[in-house]
């Protein structure tokens, strides 16, 4: 794969922390014409990354009215404003589409596949960590060995192509399901217990915190085996062996909604793991006790610290 072929229009929906990190990414290259669909209008984008920072032209539409066909759409949108991206996706997409869903969960399609006119759907997992600086800046920490992985078929392959020749490593995965759930697990524990505490992930490494997420972590992978995934019976001790490579200053999506007094996304993700133990007729006791918890703080008025 060369990543070289036709100039390509590229709408981004969501220019938060992980949607303004793709999009100047993408506008780095010039490759593709790229436009951001947002609610506060800029004229650039700062990226902050390792080693390097640039600032970059882009195009911000503020109205979906003024938005036309798009060859890629990157939906950028936390899960919980997804139904609140259907204007741009009306005006984005056709069934000559592709919708690059960059969100966290399970069912990247079933989410997005009705409120887009038909488009391709592909679904994307992301690993990078970003933070939002401001409107027009963003910072990006690299979390792993890849930062963004898709299913090995066409359109994942064709998502792979796009990002060719940016910063951000995609990889290809032919096993998805449990490549999907294994990302849920990280998200299971470093999510609600960052959120819930209000503290970065070094709270992880306190040795009850830690004993709670290997729990927490232990009923989350027999949901997870139940949808499809083939996981190792030493999976929960992976998962947090793998959380303690990533840098302790490190947030998650949920703790910088909840410092910014914003819903975050818990049904994706904790009630995402509570409704598939329903499915299967598993009990999952402790995500219960989170998703009560997020559930009540999401429902409390905005007051940030």
């Amino acid at each position: 794969m060369t990543g070289n072929g036709p100039r390509q229009k590229v709408a981004v929906v969501g220019l938060g922390s992980i949607g303004g990190i793709a999009a100047a990414c993408l506008a780095e290259t010039g490759r593709h014409d790229i436009v951001g669909c947002a609610r506060t209008p800029f004229d650039a984008l700062t990226l902050e990354r390792p080693g390097r920072t640039v600032t970059l032209p882009l195009r911000v539409l503020t109205d979906p009215a003024a938005a036309s066909p798009a060859d890629w759409v990157l939906v950028v949108t936390k899960t919980q404003d997804t139904a609140a991206a259907a204007p741009w996706l009306a005006r984005l997409c056709t069934p000559a589409t592709r919708v690059a869903v960059l969100q966290n969960g399970i069912d990247h399609v079933e989410r997005v596949a009705p409120l887009a006119n038909g488009a391709t759907v592909v679904p994307v997992i992301v690993y990078y960590n970003g933070e939002r600086l401001a409107a027009d800046r963003v910072r990006m920490r690299v979390a792993g060995e890849h930062d963004l992985a898709v299913a090995d078929d066409e359109g994942g392959r064709a998502f792979a192509a796009l990002m060719h020749g940016t910063p951000l490593r995609v990889v290809l995965e032919p096993d998805f399901v449990t490549l999907k759930w294994r990302k849920l697990l990280l998200n299971a524990v470093a999510n609600p217990i960052t959120a819930l505490t209000m503290q970065r992930q070094a709270v992880l490494r306190r040795p009850d915190i830690y004993a709670l997420c290997l729990d927490v972590l232990a009923e989350t992978v027999a949901v997870a085996r139940a949808d499809g995934a083939t996981l190792p019976d030493d999976e929960p001790k992976l998962v947090m062996e793998r959380l303690m490579k990533f840098a302790p200053e490190l947030g998650t999506s949920m703790y910088f909604d909840r410092l910014a007094g914003k819903t975050f996304e818990v049904e994706a993700l904790t009630g995402a793991v509570v409704a598939a133990g329903e499915r299967y007729g598993i009990a999952t006791p402790l995500n219960r006790v989170f998703l009560a918890l997020l559930r009540a703080i999401n429902a409390a008025p905005a007051t940030p610290p």
